[in-house]
């Protein structure tokens, strides 16, 4: 009792309790400034105190958030809520419509893995307490959100009657969607309230087999079997120009540095790069076949490219002059089979690094992580078998969800569903599927907070599916 006696602070009876805080002595032992037209010196001491504390790091509060038994995911979603103002209702407007409140067939049952990690925490919750010895594995499973839960159907876009074989949300973008479709036409919508067509972009005459965004979503840059590449000015709905080719035109990126730099790859084993604003081929690299799919990194140096053998290309790009040079060759499978997707990340949790998503017709994925300092080397982590399609469809990393649990991707299907596949999972890897397309579905898309999903179907019917909110 005499050492907690001692070890006390010993106030008088009726004194004013005394600031024990070092910055706000500190700041009460400095003198007032000769100008000050206050005379308190207590003022001019908060003052000082005010403004001397800085707020606490944005790292702080996500270490706050999951403390209180939050995840990163849980975090992201909160800062978008606050940003877009919640979700909105609406009716329907120029052939986007609101779906009605999902029934069982046409909402998306969660899989039973979902269902078991919600008992399994609902458990731990009852059980584990939070300290600060608790391991990181034990912080992860009692944290961890059915992430890839989804509620139902968002809205509808059903005014394309031919195959929809490509769709992307803009840049950055929770509301910007466009979509081609194999009779050239080029649809450009707006998914918030109310969901309508903005512009219907006329102007190839074959399937149009890529897209892509501006920077600033001020343009798109299409691609198609008709041998063009267009560039669209999306709010007036008009092509400012056309750059005519010799052959098929497969796949195009803007370079996220230089955006009046545009990626080309074509039927005749060439990448051409093409200065955006005269149209002009700048550079072109050979390969050994037809190049079907491309992404860049993030900081425009390299360039990965799929060809109609099932090989991945490692090309060097120089964001000034646009010269292309080939650093490294891949096989993403043992089989021959094109390739339909080729997405960069730029980080992965369980690579720890970049990675590499690749989708080939045959229904190989490959997961491989990427080697910045040997110039975009590949390595293969894992790879998954699916069924073999007869349509190009195609696959998506979900990088938001895969923060959580796992390396999420998503892809279509030729039975009409929306798959969910975990590459972290050596076996049962399908993890939840969307039901409610009636045909294949070709493409998929994510907006920029993850909370939507495109799906796009080979009877022209687009539908924008809504995730589960997490708590």
């Amino acid at each position: 009792m005499a050492a907690a006696a001692d070890s006390a602070s010993p106030e008088c009876p009726g004194a004013p309790s005394m600031p024990t805080d070092p910055d706000f002595l500190s700041c009460v032992l400095q003198p007032p400034a000769p100008s000050s037209s206050r005379p308190d010196a207590d003022y001019a001491a908060l003052r000082r105190l005010l403004l001397r504390r800085k707020p606490p790091s944005a790292l702080q509060h996500r270490m706050d958030w999951r403390c209180n038994g939050k995840g990163y995911v849980a975090y992201r979603n909160f800062l978008l809520r606050r940003i877009d103002g919640g979700s909105a209702q609406s009716t329907p407007s120029n052939s986007g419509r609101w779906a009605a409140s999902p029934g069982p067939a046409l909402s998306e049952a969660d899989s039973w893995s979902s269902l078991r990690d919600l008992r399994t925490n609902s458990g731990l919750s009852r059980t584990v307490s939070i300290s600060s010895k608790q391991s990181d594995a034990e912080r992860h499973v009692r944290f961890a959100e059915p992430a890839y839960s989804f509620v139902g159907m968002h809205c509808i876009f059903d005014s394309c009657k031919t195959s929809v074989t490509i769709l992307k949300f803009g840049r950055a973008s929770s509301d910007l969607l466009a979509y081609g479709a194999a009779d050239g036409s080029l649809t450009v919508c707006q998914v918030s309230e109310p969901p309508s067509v903005l512009q219907k972009l006329i102007g190839h005459s074959k399937n149009i087999t890529d897209f892509d965004f501006s920077s600033n979503n001020q343009y798109i840059a299409s691609c198609s079997l008709d041998k063009t590449v267009r560039v669209w000015e999306i709010s007036k709905g008009t092509c400012i120009r056309v750059v005519y080719g010799v052959s098929s035109q497969l796949c195009i990126c803007f370079h996220p540095v230089n955006n009046n730099l545009l990626l080309i790859g074509n039927s005749n084993k060439e990448i051409n790069a093409i200065n955006f604003s005269t149209g002009r081929v700048i550079s072109k690299l050979n390969f050994d076949d037809a190049v079907t799919a491309l992404d860049i990194d993030h900081t425009g140096q390299l360039i990965f490219a799929g060809d109609a053998q099932g090989y991945i290309y490692t090309v060097s790009v120089n964001s000034h002059t646009g010269s292309l040079s080939r650093t490294h060759k891949n096989k993403s499978s043992k089989s021959k089979s094109p390739i339909t997707t080729i997405q960069y990340r730029t980080f992965s949790l369980v690579a720890r690094c970049p990675v590499l998503l690749s989708c080939a017709q045959d229904g190989n994925l490959s997961f491989f992580s990427i080697t910045t300092d040997a110039k975009g080397y590949l390595t293969l982590i894992s790879s998954l078998k699916l069924a073999s399609r007869v349509q190009t469809i195609r696959a998506s990393f979900c990088p938001l969800l895969s923060l959580e649990k796992g390396e999420f991707i998503v892809t279509g299907s030729e039975d009409a569903n929306v798959y969910f596949y975990d590459l972290a999972r050596p076996k049962n890897s399908c993890v939840n599927k969307l039901q409610g397309h009636g045909s294949p579905v070709i493409g998929v898309a994510w907006n920029h907070g993850e909370n939507l999903l495109a799906s796009s179907d080979s009877e022209g019917t687009v539908i924008v599916w809504k995730r589960a909110k997490t708590n």
